[in-house]
């Protein structure tokens, strides 16, 4: 299955340069490019995309509000944003629109590729601890859009899917938390599935976003 790129930059040469990257791959295409968020949004009307890369500052609509207009579509294409700085304040409103992950501009090739592999996969966050250790520097800083009904919502999870929850958002894999509550692969698989479904996120990386919103997990802690 051939995954569908779209690039979202204002610099040509940038754009250039993941296109050769992609291009190499069997199972990647760049079938749409962008040099602002108001061409991106025109662009993706018409055409079908699976994984858009990103950029955050770009003239006439930036990469955030983008992506918040990009995800709020049913059957919206995963976003990866792409950022110059390891902890940028963007990135984590990108995220907080809808965004899966963000990568570094100056990400290795191979590093990017899995990432994108990752997210249209839909069951990995790209970097967890960078997420994290980003969402505990910026999530004190900036008003949370959660509040009590969205604590009312962790209600919904048993006592086993707030656990993992806690994991998830302090940047466990899958199979890191299977050790850590001794069950196996699956099963964890299983929970985390159940926690997107009731909670209604599209993925980790929203399961991150809301358990530092809610307090179940502090920022520069562990929940």
């Amino acid at each position: 299955m051939t995954i569908r790129v779209m690039l979202v930059d204002d610099q040509v040469l940038l754009r250039t340069g993941f296109r050769m990257v992609l291009a190499a791959q069997p199972d990647m295409e760049v079938v749409a490019e962008a040099g602002d968020g108001v061409e991106a949004l025109q662009v993706l009307r018409s055409t079908a995309v699976d994984v858009v890369l990103m950029d955050v500052r770009m003239p006439k609509l930036d990469g955030v509000e983008t992506t918040r207009r990009v995800c709020s579509e049913p059957d919206a294409p995963k976003v990866l944003i792409l950022t110059t700085f390891d902890l940028d304040e963007y990135a984590f409103s990108g995220l907080k629109a809808g965004a899966s992950g963000f990568m570094l501009k100056d990400v290795p090739p191979a590093e990017l590729l899995t990432a994108i592999r990752a997210v249209h996969s839909g069951d990995a966050v790209v970097a967890p601890s960078t997420t994290r250790r980003l969402l505990d520097r910026f999530a004190p800083m900036l008003p949370s859009s959660g509040g009590e009904p969205r604590q009312r919502e962790l209600e919904r999870l048993t006592d086993r899917e707030r656990e993992v929850m806690v994991l998830v958002a302090q940047g466990l894999s899958n199979g890191e938390i299977a050790a850590r509550l001794v069950l196996s692969e699956a099963t964890v698989k299983t929970h985390v599935g159940r926690i997107l479904t009731k909670l209604g996120l599209r993925d980790r990386v929203q399961v991150v976003v809301l358990a530092y919103e809610t307090g179940l997990v502090r920022a520069g802690g562990h929940g």
